[in-house]
């Protein structure tokens, strides 16, 4: 079996580099991958860089290119439900395109004809993290994500997200990479922690948790990888 691990930036899959240990870099289509065989399995690890567009190359990548045959993404989110801390973990039942607006046609916000709003992530591998949760004895929420291409720091628009989509935690990643694997059947499922309540300062809290929360994040998914391989 071939699994993807894949994160937006450097910092989001560094834990996960470090816990694999050795590894072989790949350059390709202006990325570079890092293959890894791990406990009988192989693994390709990559980070996207921020955004839409660069996360649906990555992760067509994998799935196209090397062959992934489910994807595993680990991250970090901005809070919209008041429930969500910062540090906490969150696992996406369903993303939608916040930034996605052809409203002029006559359709909902998120929404383009032979699609839909929103994107399921993998019931069995939300599943898995149920028991990787229990295992860790940590709380983790399922929730809706929506994703766009806009670091908010507005409270005013993480509010109107919120209830267009029933969102819990926005991010720039997640959605984009939901409709490649959705499109390509590959199973896949995103988890993010907490970095940021989405209308706070900015660029306070974003530096100061994002390496810590991308830890905890990058923790899980390797769990979830040990069970997968068992």
């Amino acid at each position: 079996m071939t699994l993807a691990i894949m994160g937006a930036m450097s910092e989001e899959i560094a834990p996960i580099l470090e816990r694999v240990g050795e590894y072989k870099t790949t350059a390709y289509a202006g990325n570079t991958y890092y293959e890894a065989s791990y406990k009988g399995i192989n693994l390709v690890i990559a980070y996207s860089k921020i955004g839409k567009v660069f996360s649906t190359l990555t992760a067509t990548t994998m799935c196209e290119h090397f062959g992934a045959q489910k994807l595993l993404f680990s991250g970090v989110a901005g809070a919209i439900s008041p429930k969500l801390k910062v540090g906490d973990l969150i696992v996406a039942t369903k993303l939608a395109q916040h930034d996605l607006d052809i409203t002029a046609f006559g359709h909902p916000f998120g929404y383009v004809p032979e699609g839909s709003v929103y994107v399921e992530a993998d019931k069995e591998l939300i599943a898995l993290s149920k028991e990787v949760a229990v295992e860790m004895g940590k709380s983790v929420q399922e929730g809706i994500i929506a994703t766009g291409d806009q670091f908010v720091a507005d409270e005013k628009r993480k509010n109107w997200i919120g209830e267009t989509f029933k969102a819990d935690a926005l991010e720039m990643e997640g959605a984009s990479v939901a409709v490649v694997c959705d499109a390509l059947d590959v199973p896949f499922f995103i988890l993010r922690a907490i970095s940021d309540a989405a209308d706070m300062d900015a660029s306070f809290s974003f530096d100061e948790f994002l390496e810590t929360s991308a830890v905890e994040s990058a923790e899980f998914v390797m769990k979830m990888v040990d069970k997968l391989v068992r």
